[in-house]
This record gives C-alpha cells, structure tokens and sequence, in this order.
C-alpha cells in the first residue's frame, strides 16, 4: 500500500477490512498504560479537527481504541482498521501505542497536523493494517541553544517535531563559551553573567560582520522541569550537556577561579563573542571538581533518570596549551602518576564518570574522551567520524554514531551561491537517506553496542527558529526513515520513493509552519547575501 508514510513501516497493507471514519461521534477507549496517548490526541487531533475524543466504551463504533501488548517490542506497534470504522493502535509498551498514534495522525492528511480546524472536521482514510517497530533504540537530534539561544516554546516546538518523526532522543547542549543556558541556584552568575555576551559575530569566524545587539538567555529551573516534563509525554528521552573541561569560557567568566589562573588573567575574560575552538579551558583542581559537582547535582534534579539516564559531559575539543603552560597542571599531572594531558584529562572525565554512575546516571562525551582512556561504562558520541565509535564499539562500549561528515544539520544543503551563511560539505536530502549509522567495519559483537544515531544542530550561524528550521529541514524526514524503518544497503535505498512520500510530508511541514528550505532552493527571505561562511567542496571523507 502507498500510505505516504515517514517513516516507512516494517509492514504496511490490508486484509480486507473497513476503513476508519473520524468525525463528531468518535470516541478514545484507552486501556492501561495507554494515558499520554490519549491525553496527546484529545490535545492534537482534537484541537485539528475541533472534536471532543470522548471516552468510549468496549464495542463503541468509530473509536480509537489504543491498548498495550508485551508480545511485540516495547516501541514497535501494530495499528488496523476495523468493520465499524475504528482504528486499533496496539503497542508493545506505552511508547510503542504513540508511536502508533503518530501514525495515524499522518494517516489522517495534513490537516491533523494543523493546531484548529480549516479543512472541517471529519477525515478518513481506506482499510489499513500496519506492524512496524524502530531498528534503534536511539534516535535523537542535539540542539545547540547555546551559541544561539532558543526561547522555551521554540523547544517545546521542537520537542513535538522529534515526536511527529518518531524520534525519541533530544540531546539538549546547555553550555559552550558563547553561552550558559540552565539556571544553577547556588551558582546564581553562571546565568547572571555567563548566559549574555554583548555582541556576537555575524556569519563565520572569517566573516568581518558583527551583530552589536546583546544575546543571551536561560532557561528557569522551572522552565527545565516544564521542557522535560513535555517530553517525557511524548516518550522522548532528554540528555543535557555541560561541556567540561573544554568549551567554558562562558563558566570562567562568570567564575574566573575555574580557569588556569596561573597561565591567564581570567577575570578579564567575558561570555566569548566568536566562534572556534577556544583555548580558555577549566583547570583540573579540587575547586572545579567540587563546583561542578554543584552544577550536577541541581542537574540531576531537574533531569530524573526516568528521562535522562545519560548525561552528556562533552569533553570534546579541549586545547592542552594551558594545562601544558600551567605549574598546577602540571603538578596535578605528577601527583596523579599521569603520563600527560591527554590522560590528565581522560582523569577529569573518569572522576565524573565515577560520581555519576553512583548516582545511577551514565556519562556519555564526545569522541575525544576516548583519549587517554575511557571509564569501563562510559559512552561515546562519535562525531569527528565513524572511527571514533568503531574503536569505542570494538572495546565494549556503547555509541551513538554522529558523524559530522554525514549528519551535521548545520552543513549546507547545496552547493549553489544562495545558500545562507554555507558551512560544511554539501549534503543534500539523498545523502542523508543513504547515510548508513552502522559501518560495515564493525564486528557483529561490537555492532550491538551501537545505541543508534542521531543528528546534530550547531547554531553558530543560526540565529532564530526559522535559521534552525532551514538547516533540520526537510533532512530530518530523511533522518527519521534512517533510524527508525530497515533499510537496504545505501546504494540499494528507494531514494525515489521517499522523495514521492515527501510530497505528502511536505505538506504536512507546511500545516506545522515548518520554515524547511524547498527543494528548488532558498526563497528570498531565506537567503543571506554577502555573509560569509564556511563551505568545504567535494565528497565528505569516510572517516
């Protein structure tokens, strides 16, 4: 059957039986476990179609019945139509029945998508029976609200957008040098001062324009609870970063007793205006320890492991110049017994790995913690490339595959001279449909410790929602397919296929007010002319 589906169900087609009609008289019989279910369709296809979703009984004609089965994968679902024109969504677990419900949403047009009626209020759609569950456990998009900040409702929007793709992982990055975005209450000037800076460049680091304009915000204690809160309705997984030890400048000027003292004057430092590697880095002494441990302790509050079992610490991209340069560095290097800085800092991260796993939490970090050793449960984000994850995978640990070659949403789409603010290599909606999270090099052993895959969003040039909805969009319906539905081999895809279900999704982007870029190219008010960027030409290295 051509269901227009994204993403593409395990199996999808018909036995003969009756459509679903949705109308004035449709009812919701939810069964236990089924709650937040029933509550996100009374919100959603209740408010597209002004309809009440009252609660039915067993045997009511034209009902969504939802209901939850422990013989079929705890995400995986099945979803058919019945001869009295109801719809049966049953999950292998309460994630499983929204997942379902997600599909069903799309089943109904674009209308459903839409927040209050315009095309009426009744849909349907023929005989349907659809089994389908996700290949990974793990299909997230990271956030960047640091670099550019992204008010609350812009990230409970995004929030509904993973859920609408059946993506079920919103890495959340907090903290960088550009920003401090999470309120810590004994630490009042991470946001009182690390969460403004009072100009910010304008296109990339080469570029000569500046926006003279303050940026900045944070998000309440409470804001946070809200956004998790939201997710975890939605079955999406929150993983908050704090960068550490790299990429906290932001942290140092609000508390410059975190930086190498005895290298730089870091009371002079402020909230970086730029963007790059920056080579403020913490310094690696009991004080840092103890601050952060602060920091997570409030975090791990506002993030309960029900959600967040992981919790991302960075560790990426952290210059040694200064630790090399510093009489306390160095010192703390021959007191541990270290060999250098690379395990210097492996040590900075295993102290967290440590404090966490006690508390129940899992650390994860960037690839670079690789470096000088990783802690025995620790897991890695691979993003400079597959090899990161390979060797990570290979040594028994967990990974998430992300890599920056194939899946940095912030690289351009085309290749052509109106691309706003180019970064990156080209790539393309194809490409990302025939991105492949699991490298042939992998060992069958080792390939079963990848989690799964996500994408990422660095908001350097990125200054607004809209920004942010050019560059994810439509790459991650693409994204989307990739991590949830079994695909051939890349070369094999039905990249064809896709593009003609697109048509559907399209639309239904546009009823979500989605600012995606169109496949014939920018519109005028998307472009950014004479802002320079970064684009690097040819075909991204299989690394």
């Amino acid at each position: 059957m051509n269901l227009d589906l994204i993403p593409a169900p395990v199996r999808a087609g018909d036995r003969g039986r009756c459509g679903f009609v949705l109308d004035a008289s449709t009812t919701i019989t939810a069964a236990p476990g089924t709650g937040s279910t029933e509550r996100w369709l009374r919100t959603t296809l209740g408010a597209a179609f002004g309809l009440a979703l009252a609660p039915g009984g067993e045997g009511t004609a034209r009902a969504i019945r939802l209901r939850v089965d422990p013989s079929l994968a705890s995400e995986g679902y099945r979803l058919t139509t019945t001869p009295d024109e109801s719809v049966e969504i049953t999950g292998g677990g309460p994630a499983g029945v929204f997942w379902g419900a997600q599909t069903l949403r799309q089943l109904l047009g674009p209308d459903a998508f839409r927040r209050a009626p315009a095309g009426g209020s009744t849909a349907a759609f023929g005989f349907t029976d659809i089994e389908d569950r996700p290949r990974f456990g793990w299909r997230g998009l990271m956030l960047d609200v640091s670099r550019h900040f992204l008010p609350k409702d812009d990230v409970l929007r995004y929030l509904d957008l993973l859920a609408a793709h059946k993506l079920n992982v919103f890495h959340f990055h907090l903290t960088d040098d550009q920003g401090w975005r999470v309120e810590i209450k004994r630490h009042p000037r991470l946001t009182e001062v690390g969460a403004w800076r009072s100009r910010t460049k304008y296109g990339h680091r080469a570029s000569e324009l500046w926006d003279e304009t303050p940026h900045g915000g944070y998000y309440t204690q409470d804001d946070i609870r809200e956004i998790v809160a939201y997710a975890a309705e939605r079955h999406i997984r929150v993983v908050p970063e704090i960068d550490i030890p790299g990429h906290s400048q932001a942290a140092i000027s609000a508390y410059p007793e975190l930086g190498n003292t005895d290298v730089v004057d870091t009371a002079a430092l402020t909230v970086w205006d730029n963007w790059g590697v920056n080579p403020n880095v913490l310094a690696p002494s009991d004080h840092t320890l103890r601050f952060f441990e602060g920091v997570f302790e409030e975090l791990l509050e506002l993030f309960p492991a029900e959600t967040s079992p992981f919790i991302h610490v960075g560790g990426d991209e952290c210059p040694k110049d200064q630790w090399k340069q510093s009489p306390a560095a160095q010192a703390r290097i021959k007191e541990l017994g270290l060999a250098d800085e690379d395990e210097l800092q492996s040590w900075f991260i295993r102290h967290f790995d440590g404090w966490l796993t006690a508390r129940g939490r899992r650390l994860i970090g960037w690839d670079e913690i690789l470096e000088g050793g990783l802690a025995e449960g620790a897991a890695v984000s691979s993003w400079r490339g597959y090899a990161g994850g390979i060797a990570a995978a290979e040594a028994g640990h967990d990974v998430v595959m992300c890599p920056e070659q194939q899946v940095y949403l912030d690289h351009r789409q085309h290749g052509g001279p109106d691309e706003p603010m180019p970064i990156g290599y080209v790539r393309t909606l194809e490409d990302v449909y025939r991105f492949e999270p699991v490298p042939p090099a992998l060992s069958d052993e080792a390939a079963r410790h990848v989690l799964g895959t996500q994408a990422n969003v660095w908001t350097e040039v990125m200054q607004n929602r809209a920004r942010v909805d050019y560059q994810v969009f439509p790459r991650l319906a693409a994204f989307a397919e990739v991590a949830w539905s079994a695909l051939p081999a890349p070369g094999d895809r039905d990249f064809a296929d896709f593009e003609r279900r697109m048509a559907t999704h399209y639309a239904r982007l546009d009823a979500l007010g989605v600012d995606y870029r169109p496949q014939s190219g920018p519109l005028p008010w998307q472009r950014r002319p004479g802002v320079l960027g970064r684009p690097i030409e040819g075909t991204p290295p299989n690394v």
